[in-house]
């Protein structure tokens, strides 16, 4: 009886997908929203009502598809690609989660919402939704255009970030503070699953696919991809990861193999239609009456999204290196929350820590974002150039120089002097925002404690965690001021590297300082966001501090000075001596040392041997440091490098052990000393 009505339902859902796509077709509109709106006809709020009853096994079915999708979409791309976009892909996606989530929380904070809904309204606005993205670019077949492999890639990773992000948000609902060992836990986990996967799978995957293509038969090749497909998305939802990331890792590797062409026309029928079970899907959990209900909320969140997502996703593609169109054609395609920020809203539910209209406005929201995706992508162009018209000339000109300025750095080699002092300056930056960063983590940890132990204090600096946070940034001032200085010292050693133009190398050390101290703020606000409180309270704290490190800025400064030549003390203090006797040891080593060269001969007993077999230096104490053979040379050879007739050898050792190594080759061995 329940494969009859599975059966009936997946009928309704392609009879009445067929029908309204073609009408969308008909009318020039994204298909995406046909299918959307079929869900709608035939959901639980519709009328008729209760038309479609297996709901449960159509999402089923709709998983489905994105397991497919993710899975294709890997058999199109390379490593060779993703390794290109890798730090874009990073860089963006992490600007734009730390900004979503803090300007999430914020929202909610106005809104009077308690902490756990803001902190979890942040969460759902950070993760796009990959799946409707690439439906929808491929639709308006954009899938091969530069722009959308950069937009695969951060969704990509977005969707890595968003699972450790799952994951610390359950923690702080259970536990009430952000657990560090949860995140580093979660990012482990993560790293250590893909790593093992690439590795694995390329070891594996194309010899096995070389012995399936023998067979000749289409047949097998699609069942065993197949196998491979779901195998590898089940083994990462096993392992608390989406399955869409497993579907993709394992098509990038079988997009390695030769036959990943045919593959992926073999796959093109079987994605389309379970591709249209999910956005069906989709439709179903779309209520109207709860548009008309949380009608304001919606719009302001929706609005939240639309520009908070382009602002962040352009900065960060546009700071990590592509030029200002590129970066906004990112920004206006990556909109639309989806599937894991329902995840997020459902948890916090089933927690019992978040209100009950969050879950239903999460549903408005990922609605109204994914009607306007497809039409901010195809009006993309228009959007572009009217705001490049509208910036002034002298910032167009700015970002332009910026941009031809990175492109030039990806293709210039550096000094090594120069890489070397700019990766030091960058390490010195990343340990002093750690230290940062344990502060306000700290502030965080005790914020429960100082609510209870200040109840009382005044709400225009935030009661008792507006408190804290103004400690615990009094505390990192030293450290975030040395970085931020770092920062312009290492903004100006890119600038000095990169051009002879003294103007540009204004402008770019300008960018650089300005796009780093975002990052560093955004940064700072992310980790200790929980304690900020909002409204007027937000920038009376914000304004103390700014005061504090302007009254206090040779002081700071001073103070970190002071900890730094005490720690590097510290550290050099029992290092110096060992420093002077190993200096004393090398003298004693090297005052007797001497070198010879010695020719070996065709009847040389080590002609044609290796330097192991002779045990020249267990026997005689002498090292051979360099072999010259006719115009190359070995220099310092290893134990298992073979000696050739008119080979010369260089040996270093002392008077006795030398006349000992020309003994043990002495056999018609032609020998000099070197002065």
């Amino acid at each position: 009886v329940v494969g009859n009505v599975l059966l009936r339902d997946l009928a309704l859902v392609m009879i009445v997908a067929g029908v309204v796509t073609l009408v969308f077709h008909r009318m020039g509109q994204p298909v995406v929203l046909g299918y959307i709106l079929a869900g709608v006809l035939l959901g639980p709020h519709a009328i008729p009502p209760g038309l479609i009853t297996e709901q449960e096994s159509i999402r089923t079915l709709a998983d489905l598809g994105i397991i497919l999708l993710m899975f294709t979409l890997g058999l199109q791309f390379n490593l060779r690609i993703l390794r290109r976009i890798g730090s874009t892909a990073f860089i963006a996606a992490s600007i734009e989660i730390m900004m979503m989530v803090w300007l999430g929380y914020h929202i909610g904070r106005l809104a009077g919402w308690s902490k756990m809904d803001a902190i979890f309204l942040g969460g759902m606005l950070s993760i796009t939704s990959t799946t409707i993205i690439i439906k929808t670019l491929t639709e308006l077949r954009l899938l091969k255009e530069p722009f959308a492999r950069l937009i695969t890639g951060i969704s990509l990773v977005e969707d890595m970030l968003g699972i450790t992000l799952t994951a610390v948000l359950s923690g702080i609902a259970m536990t009430g503070v952000l657990e560090w060992q949860t995140v580093g836990y979660t990012a482990s986990r993560a790293l250590i699953f893909l790593s093992t996967a690439l590795v694995l799978g390329l070891l594996l995957v194309p010899p096995l696919f070389r012995y399936v293509s023998r067979f000749k038969s289409a047949e097998t090749l699609l069942v065993t991809a197949l196998g491979l497909c779901f195998g590898v998305s089940l083994l990462a939802w096993q392992l608390g990861f989406s399955v869409a990331l497993g579907a993709f890792v394992i098509g990038v590797i079988i997009g390695e193999t030769r036959e990943a062409g045919q593959l992926n026309t073999l796959m093109e029928p079987l994605r389309d239609m379970f591709i249209a079970v999910f956005f069906v899907s989709v439709g179903l959990m779309i209520n109207p009456r709860l548009l008309a209900d949380y009608w304001l909320p919606t719009v302001l969140v929706s609005a939240a999204v639309v520009i908070g997502k382009m602002a962040s996703f352009t900065f960060g593609t546009f700071i990590a290196g592509n030029d200002l169109r590129t970066a906004l054609r990112v920004g206006t395609s990556l909109i639309p929350i989806g599937e894991l920020s329902l995840i997020i809203a459902a948890l916090g539910l089933s927690l019992g820590v978040t209100s009950e209209f969050l879950y239903p406005i999460a549903v408005c929201v990922s609605a109204v974002t994914t009607l306007l995706t497809p039409y901010l992508i195809r009006n993309a162009d228009p959007m572009i150039g009217w705001f490049e018209r509208a910036l002034p000339a002298w910032l167009t000109q700015t970002l332009e120089l910026y941009g031809r300025w990175l492109a030039r750095m990806r293709q210039r080699t550096t000094t090594s002097q120069g890489r070397a002092v700019a990766r030091r300056w960058a390490l010195q930056i990343a340990l002093n925002m750690m230290l940062v960063t344990a502060a306000f983590g700290i502030a965080v940890a005790l914020g429960p404690w100082a609510e209870q132990r200040w109840p009382d204090l005044p709400g225009w600096m935030g009661g008792a965690r507006g408190l804290l946070w103004l400690l615990a940034a009094v505390v990192a001032l030293p450290g975030l001021i040395a970085a931020w200085r770092k920062l312009q010292a290492l903004a100006m050693l890119l600038a000095e590297l990169s051009t002879d133009n003294m103007a540009g190398r204004a402008v770019i050390s300008q960018l650089v300082l300005i796009g780093g101290t975002v990052g560093l703020g955004l940064w700072v606000l992310l980790w200790s966001g929980t304690l900020l409180p909002a409204g007027p309270a937000l920038g009376v704290l914000l304004l103390m501090v700014l005061g504090l490190a302007i009254v206090f800025w040779r002081s700071f400064i001073q103070l970190h000075a002071r900890a730094q030549v005490a720690l590097r003390e510290t550290l050099t203090a029992s290092a110096e001596p060992a420093e002077e006797d190993d200096a004393a040891r090398v003298q004693r080593l090297f005052r007797d040392a001497r070198l010879a060269t010695v020719i070996i001969t065709q009847s040389s007993p080590a002609a044609n041997k290796l330097i192991r077999e002779l045990e020249l230096r267990s026997r005689t104490g002498a090292t051979v440091v360099a072999i010259e053979r006719g115009e190359t040379s070995v220099i310092n050879p290893g134990p298992d490098e073979e000696l050739h007739p008119e080979d010369r050898l260089l040996l270093l050792g002392t008077p006795e052990q030398l006349r000992a190594a020309q003994a043990v080759l002495s056999a018609s061995v032609s020998s000099r000393k070197v002065p």
